[in-house]
């Protein structure tokens, strides 16, 4: 078998080294938006196939979350977190809005199964995930693929970039209350 020429203590190694290289190429990635940028208006169409824009969130500050793919562990657990604070983050003054390349079909049964608060945009063509600079080569056990970086984006009242959490410093299980802090 492959894997007995290896202890469990060099699996281990492998595997952080694998994790290790996916976040070394996205922190070495240079972002298309970044902190002060004014953010594109029209974000999107959600599970319900309507138009996202950044203006009806005029007012608010908005979270505009990226996820890897709907119903995987850590997607679920971030999405739950930020239903679970949901009313906290509103009495905030922020709106949330999660985006996967995923389908509207498959947004709405994550949705559903979830009891997800807020939308999430369907971005099939990948225009947003690339606007924002979130969509490239990630790599895991050596297999390298495209895909999204998980990273949030906090815009202000006037649709300004104030604040980007990257991949490396997200923690699912505390999302929002990083969001707050």
């Amino acid at each position: 078998m492959f894997f007995s020429r290896f202890t469990l203590s060099s699996l281990a190694e492998i595997i952080a080294f694998q994790l290790y290289d996916v976040h070394t190429n996205f922190t070495n990635k240079e972002y298309k938006m970044n902190i002060g940028d004014k953010a594109p208006d029209l974000l999107g169409l959600n599970e319900k196939g309507e138009e996202i824009r950044l203006s009806q969130y005029a007012g608010k500050k908005l979270v505009l979350y990226f996820y890897p793919k709907d119903s995987t562990s850590g997607c679920t657990t971030e999405a739950c977190n930020l239903r679970d604070n949901y009313a906290e983050l509103r009495r905030a003054g922020y709106e949330v809005v999660g985006v996967s390349v995923d389908s509207a079909a498959s947004h709405q049964k994550f949705i559903a199964k979830y009891e997800l608060p807020f939308p999430l945009i369907a971005d099939t063509d990948k225009t947003l995930v690339e606007a924002f600079g979130v969509w490239g080569e990630k790599s895991m056990y050596g297999r390298k693929y495209m895909g999204t970086f998980r990273t949030t984006f906090v815009i202000n009242e006037e649709g300004i970039i104030e604040r980007i959490l990257l991949p490396k410093e997200i923690k699912v299980k505390e999302h929002a209350e990083q969001i707050l802090g």
